[in-house]
């Protein structure tokens, strides 16, 4: 059964950095792409950033110039670096990853993270 593990949340003050880690295990052929979701209170889950097996990114504007994704193929782990963090950024974030597992691709989730930026 693949499954996805995440870790590095937690409770930040503004203008602080976290480093948020997933890791799918399982029977894996490929994972392609990864990324990260985050759902505040109230508000739909939404798209953070995503990253291709090749390494091709993409990020919420939101984001931009503030958060690092990045991935270890060898270990298929995905990472998400984030900078400058506002309270903003509050939510319950959410690995996912479309993983090939020998008899189809399926999209995966993480259990979820919980990050909060106050002071």
């Amino acid at each position: 059964q693949v499954q996805l593990v995440e870790s590095g949340g937690g409770l930040v003050q503004p203008g602080g950095s976290l480093r948020l880690s997933c890791a799918a295990s399982g029977i894996i052929f490929s994972i392609d792409p990864m990324g990260w979701y985050r759902q505040a209170p109230g508000k739909e889950r939404e798209l953070v950033a995503a990253i291709t097996s090749g390494g091709s990114t993409n990020y919420a504007d939101s984001v931009k110039g503030r958060f690092t994704i990045s991935r270890d193929n060898a270990k298929n782990t995905v990472y998400l670096q984030m900078n400058s963090l506002k309270p903003e950024d509050t939510a319950v974030y959410y690995c996912n990853a479309h993983i090939d597992y020998g008899l189809g691709t399926r999209p995966v989730w993480g259990q979820g993270t919980q990050v909060t930026v106050s002071s």
